[in-house]
């Protein structure tokens, strides 16, 4: 199973504060941006990934990460000149995924849900290809699923729909069997000149090997995007952790609670950090076993 976290982009929505630094590595409260998809991916069993980036920035984002061996991966890179849409990665990627099953997830949503791990597991271990939705109160902004009168197999996907069939929307997490990469290159451009995921998405739909699994009330998936939407996403993640003394997407605690690195490796993580804050936490993590 492979993994790939899309952090391109230019983020002129966050302007001025991409002026100088990758979207992504913006922080959302207390953690690059960029960790939540990572640990998300993560928990889905994903242990090979590829982050796609600017040219300009994979330097930060090596110093960032490395080659992921501390937390037990193998994190490698792969540049994208410039926007051509999120389906485009499987071209970029192609000899990454090779035969292999793939987990895209989009570098600036943030996921949430104590079965979280689970489901994504599920969805890397599933065939054809899956996706998430989830319940928004303006689906006109996104690509919407509209379901069968059993509520559960889709039946169409639209994007940005002008009069929505339903409220549920194509969330920044998918997976694909290896057939994405030709799907991918079949593809046409779109008028903005961009390969688009929703076609990615509409070829699976017809073949009938497209599954939709709804996150319901017990998950968060927030967008951080815009200057409000990364505002908002920093205080949910502010609230939940200091409300329940749990950090949302550390890559140290994932790493070790999934077993890529042992109580050992743990400890040689915690060493360097074991004064600040973030390093008292995961003390504590390890002190309880």
């Amino acid at each position: 199973m492979k993994g790939i976290v899309l952090s391109g982009g230019s983020g002129t929505r966050l302007y001025p504060m991409t002026r100088a630094a990758n979207k992504q590595l913006l922080p959302v409260y207390n953690k690059p941006m960029v960790y939540y998809p990572l640990t998300t991916m993560m928990m889905a069993g994903c242990r090979d990934i590829l982050l796609v980036v600017n040219p300009a920035d994979e330097e930060a984002y090596r110093r960032l990460f490395g080659d992921g061996s501390q937390w037990g991966l193998s994190i490698s890179y792969v540049t994208q000149p410039k926007p051509g849409g999120i389906a485009e990665v499987f071209l970029l990627g192609k000899n990454f995924i090779g035969n292999d099953r793939v987990g895209l997830i989009l570098g600036d949503n943030l996921f949430y849900g104590d079965s979280l791990p689970a489901l994504a597991e599920r969805g890397a271990k599933g065939g054809g290809a899956v996706v998430y939705a989830y319940w928004v109160s303006d689906p006109q902004a996104y690509g919407v699923v509209e379901f069968a009168e059993n509520g559960n197999t889709p039946v169409s996907i639209v994007e940005k729909p002008k009069n929505p069939r339903s409220n549920w929307a194509v969330t920044g997490l998918y997976f694909y069997d290896a057939d994405v990469c030709d799907v991918a290159a079949t593809l046409p451009r779109s008028p903005r000149g961009e390969l688009e995921i929703s076609d990615i998405n509409a070829h699976y739909l017809k073949a009938g090997r497209l599954m939709v699994h709804k996150l319901g009330r017990g998950y968060a998936w927030l967008d951080t995007g815009t200057p409000s939407s990364l505002l908002k996403a920093a205080q949910f993640v502010e609230t939940v952790e200091d409300r329940q003394g749990l950090q949302i997407g550390s890559p140290e605690e994932v790493a070790w609670r999934m077993g890529y690195i042992d109580d050992g490796g743990f400890e040689r993580l915690i060493d360097p950090i074991k004064d600040c804050e973030y390093g008292k936490y995961l003390q504590r993590l390890l002190a309880r076993g």
